[in-house]
């Protein structure tokens, strides 16, 4: 299991990676002052897609991660 300290890392290593220093900093500022419920948002996140849908853009998100990351 990770440590706290790991986790952290590899979170501002991932954001810093897909984010210029000024977004990422956004985004942090955003979660921090926002109250925000991960749980009921993972709940709802696919509520109005069929599953065709879901099955499509996990094919497209698959494509897209590759190019960013050299076919991986």
């Amino acid at each position: 299991m990770k440590s706290d300290k790991e986790i952290r890392h590899e979170g501002f290593k991932a954001l810093f990676s897909n984010m210029d220093i000024v977004e990422a900093e956004r985004f942090i500022a955003l979660i921090n002052r926002e109250k925000f419920d991960y749980t009921e948002w993972r709940k709802n996140l696919f509520q109005d897609m069929t599953a065709e849908e879901i099955i499509r853009e996990g094919r497209k998100f698959a494509v897209d991660f590759r190019k960013i990351k050299g076919g991986i």
